[in-house]
């Protein structure tokens, strides 16, 4: 998609090189005037200006000779301001609305300041600006409640179609290699589709992707205008610098390449995050159309709030990453064995290395010795691989999805080595790490066979690319990329790993002092075993009284009994859940919250029925609370749970929604209904229980009636005051 100049054929060998910023003329949707900033005086134009003006001679001529007192007084206002932008309305002499734009000429200096007026049709239209404000306004809701960045992207098209009215609107994704991909589109009932298709760099050279940066907005009514070239034009004189233009012509290149894609008119919207052209919203349609200044203005309003949602939903998704594995890198340093050599410790947690990557494969390559778990190259392929990634500069770990194209013997191994992620621990006797990725065998759907796009022809004049149909290439030789946070969390593995080997280090100096302890550690562990022998009892008696109550309820069925037969059962097995956590798990002084109620509730549905089961909802942070802390919520939890299911929906199961939200030192347990509302505290053990209960966590209890519902919120610290 390249532009280029139109006043002479150019003889270019390089696309890149085209010089679409200078065309020297203009599209044929208005008129363009060049004064001189210090008098206002008219030195250029473009278009029909003696058409739509009515003057016949108008070089050398004061601006409001030609288009009125009204307009050279906004103009001036502007010039003294340094303003630029719109400037008001104009009618022509055809009796239609023209937009009047003014900004300054890029290239101008102090001795040839000059300002360029952009007159072009308007929509004619009595269009309220509030009514864009609010339809800016509910596209702008439609991207914020979108959940993922590919849900943004598509709410993105839809919203674009209906501000602009075009037949097939497109959001355009740039990859690293600089070709682009159809990630979402909106299009009317007819009009082909792109979607999920690719397009070569070469479509988009360099200095477009410039001007994209610079001039957000490129708009195209009609693909076979005739250019209206820039006059006069002095022999010597420097070519008028037209990035900003919105007139600004294009080069016949790109539009014999729209014409190949049966594209009559077009629009092109820069999507900018942090400052880099992230990717374009594309609006083609098969017959002319206007996109008058207003709505483009309205376009880039719409594009800055896509770009900020595209950066916020990209963060979040990232940061979510980022803590999943900050959580899986603690925990596999955690269960690092201490009384072996790193190596050996590292191959004992492989799984959780190669978890820790989404990797096929592992190598740990240190002191001569190769260890290989999973899918990887062989060992004589692996100690070359750790050779070479040893001496990459940087420090930022190696990595590629395609080895191959820096490593070129790695070819060889490309069915279990073609994606590769490596660190080596800067440590006395330095370990390499290894992750590898398979092969993955891709077909990507390009519009076009991408070998024709390039467009240089015959005799070195450039060519735009003529084919469109949707052509399958299959790429080999790659693998799925590793994503920046795991690239993140291989580089924080290495540091972590190299604080480890200098601890362990220590550590075996201290050996010695530990040996003259290893009669205390003996009989720590016989009490270990002998806490844990009666944890396993304990276990067994919570469980045999749990069974009791349940076939003494079974026998009292539908009396009252049987009621408080099963309340007295769901007590015991709140109990019972969090001592099974601390009988079962490695952390034995705390408790995850989220999993402990999630267990709960599951335990709990069994005497609940499926029908409560379905209407239960959760939304639990992973709040770490003590065994005694987590024995008392989950008494309330339960209690809460029975006073919901009595009196929420007299008896009947309706929705009911947990949540454990973590508050700094504090945590916030909720469980709201929408049921009748009124069942507040009581003076029946159940709310006598849980006023204890609280007290005993020194927190509060609040009791929200939202008519419908009822909203019950326990607040308390996680970590009790010592």
């Amino acid at each position: 998609m390249t532009e280029a100049p139109d006043r002479v054929e150019p003889v270019l060998t390089d696309c890149d090189r085209e010089p679409i910023h200078i065309p020297q003329s203009i599209q044929p949707h208005g008129f363009l005037l060049v004064l001189d900033l210090q008098t206002l005086t008219i030195r250029q134009g473009a278009g029909a200006i003696e058409e739509l003006t009515g003057r016949k001679a108008w070089i050398d001529r004061a601006i409001a000779d030609v288009l009125g007192d009204v307009t050279d007084r906004r103009i001036r206002s502007m010039a003294a301001m340094q303003e630029t932008g719109f400037a008001c309305r104009w009618r022509a002499t055809n009796r239609l609305e023209y937009d009047v734009v003014v900004h300054r000429a890029p290239n101008a200096g102090a001795a040839d300041d000059l300002m360029i007026v952009e007159v072009e049709q308007s929509s004619q239209q009595a269009r309220l600006g509030i009514d864009l404000v609010a339809n800016l306004d509910a596209a702008g809701a439609s991207l914020e409640r979108a959940v993922t960045v590919q849900s943004v992207c598509e709410r993105a098209a839809e919203a674009f179609r209906k501000l602009t009215g075009f037949d097939r609107v497109m959001i355009y994704r740039f990859h690293d290699d600089d070709a682009g991909q159809v990630i979402a589109e909106a299009r009317a009932d007819g009009a082909g589709s792109f979607l999920n298709h690719h397009f070569p760099a070469a479509d988009i050279p360099r200095q477009a992707r410039a001007l994209y940066l610079r001039n957000p907005v490129r708009v195209i009514p009609d693909s076979r205008y005739t250019p209206q070239p820039l006059r006069p034009v002095a022999p010597g004189e420097a070519a008028l610098d037209m990035s900003d233009s919105g007139l600004r012509s294009v080069s016949p290149i790109h539009l014999q390449y729209l014409r190949n894609m049966d594209v009559r008119a077009s629009a092109s919207v820069s999507i900018i995050v942090d400052d880099a052209l992230w990717g374009l919203i594309a609006c083609h349609n098969a017959s002319p159309k206007l996109l008058p200044y207003e709505l483009r203005v309205g376009c880039t309003t719409l594009a800055r709030n896509l770009a900020r949602q595209l950066k916020a939903k990209g963060d979040a998704e990232l940061y979510r990453e980022r803590i999943r594995l900050r959580r899986m890198e603690d925990e596999l340093i955690g269960r690092l064995s201490t009384d072996r050599p790193l190596r050996e410790a590292l191959g004992m947690r492989a799984d959780s290395l190669m978890q820790l990557t989404s990797a096929d494969g592992l190598a740990i390559v240190g002191d001569g010795d190769v260890q290989i778990f999973g899918h990887a190259p062989p060992k004589d392929a692996v100690s070359a691989i750790a050779a070479w990634a040893a001496e990459q500069p940087g420090l930022r770990p190696v990595s590629s999805h395609n080895l191959a194209a820096i490593l070129p013997e790695a070819k060889a191994w490309s069915i279990h080595g073609s994606g590769l992620l490596a660190v080596t621990l800067p440590i006395d006797q330095p370990v390499s790490i290894l992750w590898f990725r398979s092969e993955v065998i891709e077909t990507v759907r390009w519009a076009g066979n991408p070998s024709t796009a390039d467009k240089t022809g015959p005799n070195a004049v450039l060519t735009p690319r003529a084919s469109f149909e949707s052509w399958s290439e299959s790429v080999s030789g790659r693998a799925h990329r590793w994503s920046p946070a795991a690239i993140e969390s291989a580089a924080r593995l290495r540091d972590a790993l190299a604080d480890y080997a200098a601890i362990d280090q220590l550590r075996r100096l201290n050996r010695s002092l530990q040996d003259r302890l290893s009669e205390r550690d003996l009989r720590l562990e016989q009490q270990q075993y002998l806490i844990r022998e009666v944890n396993h009892r304990v276990q067994n008696s919570l469980t045999l009284v749990s069974s009791f109550l349940g076939l003494q309820a079974r026998e009292q069925t539908g009396s009252a009994a049987a009621t408080a037969l099963n309340e007295a059962r769901r007590r015991v097995r709140a109990v019972s859940a969090v001592h099974s956590r601390l009988y079962l798990g490695d952390q034995v002084a705390s408790i995850d919250m989220a999993r402990y109620i999630g267990d709960l509730i599951v335990d709990l549905s069994s005497s609940m029925g499926p029908d409560w089961t379905a209407v239960i909802e959760t939304d639990l942070d992973p709040v770490c609370v003590d065994a005694g802390r987590a024995v008392t919520i989950g008494l309330i939890l339960t209690e809460l749970i029975i006073n919901a299911q009595k009196y929420a929906y007299n008896g009947k199961p309706g929705p009911l929604r947990i949540i454990m939200e973590d508050q700094g030192a504090n945590f916030r347990l909720s469980v709201e209904d929408e049921g009748a509302g009124g069942h507040l505290a009581g003076k029946g053990f159940g709310s006598m229980m849980i006023q204890s209960l609280v007290v005993q966590l020194d927190g509060t209890i609040d009791y929200l009636d939202r008519a419908p519902g009822l909203a019950v919120t326990v607040k308390a610290r996680i970590d009790p005051l010592i």
